[in-house]
């Protein structure tokens, strides 16, 4: 009995300690989506990432090369812009805590869940606009209030 009610326990437990983990990796589906288009055609996915993140090609590959997939790169790349850190930085984290997922190492650079860095990250990539998404433009007083 004692060994059944073990077995139950470590159940509920796994249970509980996975269902977190495929909710945040739903946030971000649209890395699949990104991966696609990178293996794809791999020499465009570096172009758009020297030009979105105004760095050199030589940085590019380093990083890719230090990622397990196109998308991380990106988000290794993004992760340093809304945090203000040096990728560098950001790839020493990604190493030691990818396994934890992209919420975590988020909020281990210093973009709290639920905040609007966070939410453009959740928005997917930024390539289009070379901001988030998630994040509105301003819009211009075009002619209002002149007299």
């Amino acid at each position: 009995m004692k060994g059944l009610k073990t077995i139950l326990a470590l159940l509920v437990l796994s249970t509980l300690l996975l269902v977190p983990t495929f909710s945040i990796a739903a946030d971000f589906d649209w890395t699949k989506d990104l991966n696609v288009r990178a293996e794809a055609n791999p020499s465009e996915f570096r172009a758009q990432l020297s030009t979105r993140f105004k760095i050199g090609d030589a940085q590019v590959k380093i990083v890719l090369g230090n990622v397990d997939r196109p998308s991380d790169a990106y988000m290794v790349f993004r992760l340093g812009e809304l945090s203000s850190r040096p990728v560098g930085d950001v790839l020493d984290k990604y190493r030691t805590g990818k396994k934890k997922g992209w919420g975590a190492l988020a909020k281990s650079l210093g973009i709290k869940p639920g905040s609007q860095e966070f939410h453009a990250l959740k928005q997917g990539d930024s390539f289009d606009s070379g901001q988030s998404k998630g994040k509105k433009k301003k819009k211009k007083n075009k002619g209002k209030g002149k007299g």
